[in-house]
């Protein structure tokens, strides 16, 4: 697949930006790298001039930019997700780094949209976005001192996009046919629901089931006809009678 086309299936997502100068910084990375869609989830200050002069001419980055409200929003569509985190976290999936999730974001642009997702200056992403996205990817940076620039960690990532989309490198194996973001939401909507009607889920006392229920199925990439499945068991389990 031609590399342009694959970094053109590319989202770039930033997660309520706090200051509009990095958002700005983001469109200009991205625009270096041959990436231009941008997508902002709540943005403090959006459009804003401070974004626009720092984005040094990438200005039609910011012009076609999406504004959602929700991350389900932003990776609506999508078949596989980076969350771009420096932090460990308590999950199952092993967390990447970036040259080495680069080439398969790349080749699954082949067959879908792929999103990168950045959290806010100062926190990050929380744990519950994390957990939306299909694997965990961080920069290698010094252990000593890893904090980095959101516009500079942006660019990083495009970097390592744009040199695994200029010289991709063939899968092993065909790509599976992977759900898109929102069949597995839709399922595990559809399973929480059930687990609330047949008693054995209370969201008075939730616990932490759905969130190991995600972990769960997070450590398998869910394909379009196994959500199909796993939608059909629990549908003849709701209509089974007492």
């Amino acid at each position: 697949m031609n590399g342009d086309i694959a970094l053109d299936r590319i989202r770039i997502v930033l997660s309520r930006t706090s200051h509009p100068g990095n958002i700005g910084a983001a469109a200009r990375a991205m625009k270096t790298m041959g990436l231009s869609r941008l997508v902002l989830i709540e943005p403090a200050s959006f459009p804003d001039p401070v974004a626009e002069a720092r984005a040094s001419g990438a200005n039609d980055i910011l012009e076609n930019a999406r504004v959602v409200a929700s991350l389900e929003e932003a990776l609506d569509g999508t078949v596989l997700s980076a969350a771009i985190t420096a932090r460990r976290r308590e999950r199952s999936v092993p967390i990447r780094t970036a040259r080495d999730a680069a080439p398969e974001l790349v080749a699954f642009a082949g067959t879908g949209d792929v999103a990168l997702v950045f959290g806010t200056e100062t926190s990050g992403l929380t744990n519950e976005e994390v957990e939306r996205c299909s694997m965990p990817v961080s920069i290698p940076a010094n252990p000593a001192f890893s904090s980095l620039n959101l516009g500079s960690a942006v660019q990083l990532l495009c970097y390592e996009l744009r040199m695994a989309a200029l010289s991709p490198t063939p899968p092993a194996e065909p790509l599976p046919d992977l759900a898109t973001f929102e069949e597995v939401e839709g399922f595990h909507r559809h399973l929480e629901r059930a687990m609330t009607a047949s008693g054995f889920y209370d969201p008075a006392n939730p616990k932490r089931l759905l969130q190991r229920l995600r972990r769960l199925f997070g450590r398998i990439r869910l394909e379009k006809e196994e959500v199909n499945i796993l939608r059909g068991i629990v549908a003849a389990l709701e209509r089974k009678p007492d």
